[in-house]
C-alpha cells in the first residue's frame, strides 16, 4: 500500500544529485514490512558504472542487507519511472510493487535542453525495444559460439544444485 514517506524519501535521495557530482537525480527506497530496507541513487558518472542507476543501486542494498536474492514481497519507491534495465532488475529480484514519482516523459523534457556530453544519455525507447526483443531481432549484431561448452556447464551447475538441495531437505 503506497506511502508518501517513502516517496519523499526516493525524491529526498534523488535531490542529492544537486549536490553530488557524478550523480544524477534518481533516487529510490526499497520497503518490505513497512521498512526502508534498500536506497539507491544513480552513480553512473561517479562509478563509472552504466548499470548504477538509482532502482539498481537501492537492489543491491536490499539484498546485501537481507543477505538474499529473492525481493518478493517489497515495494519500490522510486523518483523517475523506471528504464527497461531497471525493470528487468526488479522483476529479477522479484519486487512485487512499483510505485514512481515523474515519468519518462517528464524525465525527458526536464533534460531536453542537455546536451549529450552535459548527461549520460540514454535512448529510452531504444532500451525497451530492444530488452524486449529476441536476439536475432535486435539492431546490435550478435553472434552464438561454443553453445555446447558452456550448455554442458549449465548443466552440470543445475545437477550439482538439485544434489545439494535433495541433500538439505
Amino acid at each position: 500500500m503506497y506511502r508518501e514517506e517513502f516517496m519523499r524519501r526516493a525524491i529526498d535521495i534523488s535531490r542529492e544529485a544537486l549536490e553530488k557530482p557524478g550523480t544524477e537525480p534518481f533516487g529510490c527506497v526499497i520497503v518490505k514490512d513497512g521498512a526502508i530496507i534498500g536506497e539507491g541513487l544513480n552513480h553512473s558518472l561517479a562509478h563509472f558504472d552504466p548499470t548504477s542507476h538509482g532502482e539498481v543501486e537501492a537492489i543491491r542494498d536490499a539484498c546485501r542487507r537481507l543477505e538474499c536474492v529473492d525481493l518478493t514481497g517489497c515495494e519500490l519507491y522510486t523518483s523517475c519511472e523506471p528504464c527497461a534495465m531497471c525493470v528487468a532488475t526488479m522483476e529479477v529480484a522479484g519486487i512485487s510493487q512499483l510505485y514512481y514519482a515523474a515519468s519518462m516523459r517528464q524525465a525527458g523534457a526536464a533534460f531536453a535542453s542537455l546536451t549529450r556530453a552535459e548527461r549520460h544519455p540514454i535512448d529510452t525507447e531504444a532500451l525497451r525495444t530492444a530488452a524486449g526483443a529476441l536476439v536475432e531481432e535486435r539492431a546490435m549484431p550478435s553472434q552464438q559460439e561454443m553453445d555446447a561448452d558452456a550448455v554442458a556447464i549449465l548443466d552440470s551447475w543445475a545437477k550439482a544444485r538439485k544434489a545439494a538441495t535433495a541433500i538439505s531437505d
